[in-house]
């Protein structure tokens, strides 16, 4: 790592003989502009070129939205070199200003999230893992202790721990399939772990070193829009505040809606029956001669041949490219299986309901996506099967699977047999998460596990470590 420093700054410096010898500094020092050639921009300039040139190289191969969402991080990197240039220039701005002047890399990260939306792509890992990491980048918003950041060296390492869980699937799923997709996850590792980590900690270990005789920053006033030609002006604005004593008795005067109308009723201290109909016998269902508790079977056929599928579309099953297993709103069937199926293959549950799904043999990839009350069975995995925006759903595994995850789920019964007792289990935004595996003996029960979903943190040594929370039966 100190190799690596030690030629970054030859490099930096024998650019900024270069530049002197031909001119350059005197122009840039006319211009008052001498943010290219401070050593800490040179230094981000080869961290682009080194680390950032990698990733793109190997998104060229693979093209489509990993090539979408790579061009997208070059931008982020592009504005925080602007940024780092700026810093030098500026004053130390306030909160306000300070979300001003990183407005610009906002807007870029809020792109890069947009590709992550609406229904998951086969890249979707590869999407996330570099949205994910995207955040890394927000060490420059690192203010002092009562920022409420982590210091810039630590939030890198953080969040691309965020960013590390989609990336790893990248590296298990292409693992003996594309190489570039194998040096596109390595590669955007190696930009943040060691490369923007110890760029950070080699110039900007407390954070970015703003001018004390800058230009000031503040935040962007909002501007009233222009009426159109020929209407009429704007009102303007209230002489009081919204919140003030007056606004708020001329609001309660008003009639209230809704929900607001009947608690305003309850606690008028009125009795709650005033108003009320009196409800004589003859109004009563059960002397009522046109209404019967018995239903018709006209009236029963109608509701038993409705149609049973999701308003999304109409049911699926069916082998996609040869390649992906496509089973899509599926209501109240238990007797889906899939049986021709190799290690190749993947399988991608969507938008079932009360349904019963066997996967018979051994597939690549599994994932359940917003399904409710659903049950699954399937034999081996190669990579991992995923649960994703799912209800009450209960897997099981009788052969092999390395890795499990489950995303933002809310009750997950997880059957695991005695070859894949060795899995990795990743949850996160997930409760009522419950792990079974066999006992020990042959005719034992099986032992049921709740992972936990409370966790203690502490602030210890400049970062924070985190426990889970463990109850016990005593206490």
């Amino acid at each position: 790592m100190e190799e690596k420093l030690i030629q970054r700054l030859e490099s930096a410096v024998a650019r900024l003989e270069s530049l002197s010898l031909s001119g350059g500094a005197a122009s840039a020092a006319a211009s008052g502009d001498d943010g290219p050639l401070d050593p800490s921009i040179l230094a981000y300039e080869d961290l682009i070129r080194q680390y950032l040139g990698r990733v793109s190289a190997a998104a060229e191969k693979i093209g489509g939205p990993v090539l979408d969402v790579t061009k997208v991080l070059q931008q982020a990197f592009a504005v925080q070199k602007d940024l780092l240039i700026q810093v030098k220039q500026t004053k130390k701005p306030d909160n306000a200003g300070l979300a001003e002047f990183l407005k610009p890399l906002h807007e870029v990260i809020t792109k890069a999230n947009a590709l992550t939306e609406g229904r998951r792509s086969d890249f979707f890992n590869h999407l996330k893992s570099a949205v994910d990491s995207l955040s890394a980048l927000a060490w420059i918003a690192y203010t002092g202790k009562e920022c409420g950041m982590s210091m810039p060296i630590a939030h890198v390492e953080e969040s691309w721990q965020m960013a590390e869980f989609y990336n790893n699937k990248i590296l298990v799923e292409y693992k003996s399939k594309d190489p570039n997709h194998l040096e596109w996850a390595k590669a955007l590792k190696e930009l943040y772990l060691p490369g923007l980590r110890d760029y950070v900690k080699s110039f900007y270990p407390l954070g970015p070193v703003w001018s004390s005789t800058g230009k000031a920053v503040s935040a962007a006033p909002s501007k009233p829009k222009a009426p159109a030609p020929g209407a009429p002006a704007p009102p303007p604005p209230p002489s009081a505040s919204l919140f003030s004593s007056e606004t708020s008795q001329a609001s309660s005067s008003r009639p209230k809606e809704g929900m607001a109308a009947v608690f305003q009723e309850i606690n008028s201290g009125k009795p709650v029956t005033t108003g009320l109909r009196k409800v004589t016998n003859d109004m009563k269902t059960k002397n009522r001669a046109d209404r019967t508790g018995i239903v018709g079977t006209q009236e029963k056929e109608s509701r038993t041949s409705s149609p049973s599928f999701s308003k999304a579309g109409p049911p699926k099953l069916e082998l996609q490219m040869g390649r992906k297993w496509a089973v899509e709103n599926q209501i109240g069937k238990k007797d889906l299986v899939i049986s021709d199926c190799d290690s190749k293959q993947s399988v991608y549950i969507f938008g079932c309901k009360d349904s019963v799904v066997q996967i018979q043999g051994k597939v690549n990839n599994i994932t359940i996506d917003k399904c409710t009350k659903m049950g699954i069975l399937f034999t081996d995995v190669v990579a991992a099967c995923e649960i994703v925006n799912c209800n009450r759903v209960e897997v099981q595994c009788q052969g092999s699977a390395p890795t499990v995850s489950v995303d933002n789920t809310a009750g997950c019964q997880f059957y695991l047999s005695k070859d894949a007792l060795g899995a990795s289990i990743t949850t996160a935004k997930s409760s009522e998460v419950n792990i079974l595996v066999p006992a020990s003996g042959p005719d034992g029960d099986w032992a049921e596990h709740a992972l936990p979903e409370q966790f203690i943190h502490v602030f210890k040594d400049g970062r924070f470590e985190t426990t889970p929370v463990s109850h016990s039966a005593g206490g």
